[in-house]
């Protein structure tokens, strides 16, 4: 695909300085970028590839004051980041649109059905009483099983499954590798010492316009619903369990696990491998660092916490810091003991 610099500028609302006509065909790095291809600069340390790239446009912000001359034309726009990343999402979605249609062998069920200008790969699996939205996309190995339900403009990319009676949403990405509906950990201890299997016949649901990362795993309710609202993004790696319900535009990153029946709020950002108890509930906009593991609920709304257990962000950095001076003080406080020793000792002869 090719377009013009003018071209770009219209979708993007941007100001063109310099040739309007120029074309490109790729996106690249500013600092690796050739002829035919649009970049975007962003962060203030990367300025000086701007004056010596190959790129035949470069994104930039619109308050930029150039220190040289500039060979590429620019498109000026309020943020370089957020407006180059609407392009790849443009981009993307041109490349899905170009898959359509229907590749053998797969197989759909009875009494299911699929919308208009869908793919379905090679080798992918639709159950019974399925009901398939318009524009999806089903990539090769694709699993499905019995009355599912999947919005518009969905994609699940290879080899993800989705059991039975799981319900997804519009608008939604599902990465290769995936697994939705699974069996949650459920097993009641016996007198014997062993364990016996708590059936789980609940199900998932993925409301609209969400994101879920390569490998993920989301776990069926025991009984009603495990619930991931709309907006939310989960990293690649990352395990809900049972009963778990996720708010409104929270991010979870890679090799997180959400422990049963737990409720993490809208707007929370959930650093890498945080761990998070069962029955517990955390506000709305918290935000947990890496590596945490959050023990009780948090209720107070805007809350940053860090550490295992978790507590107050800046009382663990404070904390970390003794942490880390330990030896000395305790070098310290073997000296200290050695000098009230020896003044008790002398006490004594005198």
């Amino acid at each position: 695909m090719e377009f013009t610099v003018l071209q770009i500028a219209d979708l993007l609302q941007g100001k063109i300085e310099g040739d309007e006509q120029a074309k490109v065909s790729s996106l690249g790095k500013i600092e690796e970028a050739q002829a035919g291809s649009l970049a975007f600069l962003s962060n203030a340390k990367y300025e000086p590839y701007l004056y010596t790239t190959g790129a035949s446009a470069v994104i930039v912000s619109e308050k930029l004051e150039l220190k040289k001359p500039v060979a590429a034309a620019l498109i000026r726009v309020a943020d370089p980041y957020s407006s180059f990343s609407r392009l790849l999402s443009y981009y993307q979605a041109a490349l899905l649109a170009s898959k359509t249609g229907l590749e053998e062998p797969c197989f759909m069920g009875n009494n299911s059905t699929i919308g208009e200008g869908h793919y379905r790969g090679a080798f992918s699996y639709i159950g019974h009483n399925c009901t398939i939205g318009s524009n999806v996309r089903i990539f090769p190995q694709v699993y499905i099983g019995d009355n599912v339900t999947i919005g518009d403009n969905t994609t699940l990319f290879a080899g993800a499954k989705l059991y039975s009676n799981t319900v997804v949403g519009a608008n939604c990405t599902i990465h290769a590798g995936v697994v939705i509906g699974s069996d949650g950990f459920g097993f009641a201890p016996q007198p014997d010492g062993s364990y016996a299997t708590v059936p789980q016949i609940g199900n998932v649901v993925l409301e609209d316009n969400i994101s879920i990362g390569a490998n993920t795993t989301i776990d069926c309710a025991t009984m009603g619903s495990t619930i991931i609202k709309e907006g939310t993004k989960i990293d690649n790696l990352v395990q809900i369990a049972h009963n778990v319900e996720i708010g409104r535009h929270t991010v979870i990153a890679a090799q997180s696990g959400v422990s049963g029946s737990a409720k993490v709020g809208s707007n929370c950002v959930i650093a890498g491998q945080v761990g998070i108890v069962g029955h517990i509930t955390i506000a709305d906009k918290t935000t947990v660092g890496a590596q945490s593991g959050v023990s009780k609920s948090v209720n107070k709304p805007g809350t940053i916490i860090q550490g295992s257990p978790a507590f107050d962000y800046k009382q663990n950095l404070k904390a970390l810091a003794v942490f880390r001076n330990l030896p000395d003080l305790q070098r310290d406080l073997e000296e200290l003991k050695d000098l009230t020793r020896n003044q008790s000792e002398i006490r004594d002869i005198k």
